[in-house]
């Protein structure tokens, strides 16, 4: 793809210069534990949020608001637990120049030294033989959300006139669903957001680890849960064990049938659901750079399901895929303890794409669940739960803002990316879409081995500072697109 190159070397240079500014910056980030998942450190959510608007207000932001989003409906420990506030700011309103929201997360995944990690979760380390940095939030999505600070700090410190006027959207529960983040997209429509053109979201990771993309498709996620209710507390095994009916024994049953070894969903009616693979979109498969031997060593282990690119690829992008995450109200400690849990809750998620529907989804999950369940003849209660949802997302790699970032990555990185779909999800990349009817970007900075959600999360110190240097770089070319 051949483009006329924009003089952002100065910006680039600044950049570089700013390196440990920028690294000292997302030390104090993610030493902040703020984890949404976690009601006891809700308040460290909050403090993350404040953190943010210390950072935004010494940089210059204007109009910047801190949106209550009032309580957590359940399910929750505390009743009257209060969502974290999502941040707002401006840099900019000239109405001769295109405005462009940028989206971001300040909450991270649960994360503890005892899980496995090799340095403590929240406090950065530098490995500056490898120039990693390691820590929770590094990649997802501290490192991308503080990208877009150290752009405008670069900026500033050049006497640079940013190219188009910038909106930041940072919320606090994107790992727990982003509760109350649609409703308030909608209410700032006309609003806050009311003159946006465009917007970018950085919360999506390299297919690799050595070659830049786009992305433009993202699977959907339905996440549920499977109460088990049995006796009225937990009781001993060698007082009652073999004389009732155990709840752990019904929900290992119930969720057997979910999915098989193979990875196959074994619920009926989703198979029918999905949009059929044309011989177009097939052909795609065949030019994307991806190993399927990096693919193992990122899972740390040879485990694939699939020996070809095209065939791994489809069943990370293209197809629905049951995972089973866990099961609470169970003994998970060391040691031996022969404890019958009276009530055990386990939780799955479905990553949904094009054309299931979510609706229709939960009904087939609900029927199957209690079908089964119905088989066993137990004298314990089921009760199946959707807890969150959130639909697929798909976008045209071709528009205004697509050819901007391609030419930006090249600029910085040398080489054209590859577009790409996902299967993580990003529910609010549709929200933004439908809502504020702008297109929507996903312009990853991280690589596809920096284990986020997983033990030792890392960001490269290159995806970071030239990760920072793309995203500067793409306002420059969308402001003359």
């Amino acid at each position: 793809m051949s483009y006329e190159k924009l003089p952002l070397e100065p910006l680039f240079q600044k950049i570089d210069e700013l390196k440990p500014q920028f690294i000292e910056r997302l030390e104090r980030a993610v030493a902040i534990p703020s984890v949404s998942g976690d009601e006891t450190l809700r308040p460290q959510v909050v403090k993350m949020g404040e953190f943010l608007i210390t950072e935004l207000t010494a940089l210059g932001f204007t109009d910047i608001q801190r949106k209550e989003l009032g309580t957590q409906p359940p399910p929750v420990a505390d009743a009257n637990l209060q969502l974290p506030p999502v941040i707002l700011g401006r840099f900019g309103t000239s109405p001769e120049k295109k405005t462009v929201l940028v989206y971001g997360h300040y909450d991270v995944q649960p994360a503890a030294k005892e899980d496995g990690w090799a340095t403590e979760p929240f406090t950065l380390v530098h490995d500056q033989a490898k120039d990693i940095l390691y820590g929770r939030g590094s990649t997802d999505d501290k490192g991308p959300v503080l990208g877009w600070l150290n752009v405008i700090q670069a900026h500033n410190e050049l006497g640079w006139e940013l190219p188009v006027n910038l909106v930041v959207c940072f919320e606090g529960m994107e790992e727990s669903g982003s509760l109350g983040l649609d409703e308030l997209i909608e209410r700032e429509a006309k609003e806050y957001f009311a003159k946006v053109d465009q917007v970018t979201i950085s919360d999506n990771y390299w297919l690799g680890t050595s070659k830049p993309v786009l992305t433009y498709g993202l699977r959907g996620c339905n996440y549920y849960q499977i109460i088990v209710n049995g006796p009225g507390a937990d009781l001993h095994s060698g007082v009652f064990g073999g004389t009732i009916a155990e709840p752990m024994t019904d929900l290992i049953k119930v969720m057997s049938t979910l999915v098989n070894s193979d990875g196959l969903i074994q619920i009926e009616g989703i198979k029918e659901m999905i949009a059929p693979l044309t011989d177009k979109e097939n052909a795609l498969y065949d030019e994307i750079d991806f190993s399927v031997d990096e693919f193992n060593a990122a899972a740390g282990s040879e485990t694939c399901l699939h020996t070809t690119k095209q065939d791994l690829l489809k069943h990370r992008w293209r197809f629905p895929s049951l995972s089973l995450h866990g099961i609470e109200g169970a003994f998970s400690g060391t040691g031996a303890k022969t404890v019958i849990p009276a009530k055990v809750i386990g939780k799955f998620s479905i990553r949904t794409v094009p054309n299931i529907e979510s609706a229709k989804l939960d009904q087939l999950v609900f029927q199957h669940v209690e079908a089964e369940f119905a088989k066993l003849k137990s004298p314990n209660t089921l009760k199946v739960e959707l807890i969150h949802d959130g639909n697929y997302w798909v976008s045209n790699p071709f528009n205004d803002s697509f050819t901007a970032a391609s030419k930006a990555t090249q600029d910085v990185w040398g080489i054209v990316p590859d577009f790409t779909r996902e299967g993580g999800s990003i529910p609010i990349t549709l929200s933004f879409e439908q809502k504020l009817g702008v297109d929507v970007l996903l312009l990853p900075m991280g690589r596809g081995d920096d284990g986020a959600h997983s033990i030792n999360e890392k960001l490269d110190v290159p995806n970071y500072i030239n990760g920072c240097k793309t995203l500067g770089g793409y306002l420059h070319y969308y402001a003359k697109a």
